[in-house]
């Protein structure tokens, strides 16, 4: 549950007029943006979880067809960076490999005399280095060589080679695209993080809610009396200007590049954590609006409303891309 704020002794007009000048600066922002930077192959401070970052920093140089940004993508969204994750298809572990391929390219990378498939500093490198051979077997196919790579993690070598590329799979369209997008949200920025053109519009939507009282789950919905929690209230706020989040906040993290504390801009998702090394131990978040604050649905009891962002739990900010 999300802890309450100190009451800010300000004046509610204030308030709303101060808030009303962000807004519209918003909107200025809005209209004079600029282009994105390229690719890095950093990891952003915090993106992985700490016990992992090492590992995933390493392997993640391998080979040219992959990066320690694309690595931590492909980890997260075969796990969710769950090392005991077992599929209905019988894909185990943090890197999700089927015994048979396990069988094959499972490595003893921690020395420790077992190949172990439940062990990250096992599975991390051997999906890498199976990420680096799927890439040999399709060095020869037409188009990007890394969604090549990818698509022949995902449905197989053989799949690739006869469609002449990413096969026409909807699932593994979908295992690329994601990937290729998260990859971004994992990587260092490389100078200033562009803003995005929707941001402004959520910040409108939630403005629009603004004295909701809050719902544990809630999506908005009629049946729901148009109520939200925290991660409920920005994906509806992003899915008003066409931009798809995840449900959870600790998912919606991983949505786009990381600015820093000082870099906000109005529209960034802000997060808050139990564990500031720990991604998955988010626990709230909401719409910067600028000057300190956000909005968001804080917890049972209250309503949407403004609250300032600085706290002891405060971990870091993402900028949502359409992607």
């Amino acid at each position: 549950m999300r802890k309450a704020w100190v009451a800010v002794g300000v004046g509610l007009g204030m308030v709303l007029c101060f808030m009303g000048l962000l807004v519209v600066g918003t909107y200025s922002a809005a209209a004079n943006l600029g282009a994105g930077g390229g690719r890095s192959v950093a990891l952003a401070k915090n993106a992985v979880p700490a016990q992992y970052e090492a590992l995933v920093q390493r392997w993640g140089g391998l080979c040219d067809a992959i990066n320690p940004a694309l690595l931590a993508a492909q980890l997260y969204q075969e796990s969710g960076w769950n090392p005991n994750a077992q599929s209905p298809a019988e894909a185990q572990g943090i890197a999700q490999f089927i015994p048979g391929t396990w069988a094959a390219h499972g490595m003893d990378a921690n020395g420790d005399g077992k190949a172990d498939v439940w062990d990250p500093e096992d599975a991390i490198p051997s999906a890498a280095s199976y990420d680096c051979k799927l890439a040999g077997y399709v060095k020869d196919v037409p188009g990007d060589p890394t969604a090549n790579m990818l698509a022949a993690y995902n449905a197989g070598a053989y799949a690739v080679i006869k469609y002449g590329g990413v096969p026409p799979y909807k699932e593994t369209q979908n295992y690329v695209k994601v990937i290729r997008t998260m990859e971004q949200s994992f990587a260092a920025p490389e100078g200033r993080v562009s803003p995005t053109r929707q941001a402004a519009g959520a910040i409108h939507y939630a403005q629009e809610k603004l004295g909701t009282p809050y719902l544990w789950g809630g999506n908005g919905t009629p049946e729901q009396g148009g109520r939200f929690d925290c991660s409920g209230l920005t994906k509806a706020a992003y899915e008003s200007v066409g931009i798809t989040l995840p449900r959870v906040a600790n998912d919606q993290w991983n949505t786009g590049p990381h600015p820093s504390r000082g870099e906000l801009l109005p529209g960034d998702l802000v997060f808050f954590a139990h564990d500031l090394k720990d991604s998955r131990s988010i626990h709230h978040v909401g719409i910067y609006v600028g000057g300190g604050y956000m909005i968001d649905a804080p917890y049972t009891g209250a309503v949407i409303r403004f609250d300032p962002i600085d706290s002891a739990d405060y971990f870091g900010a993402t900028r949502p891309t359409a992607g």
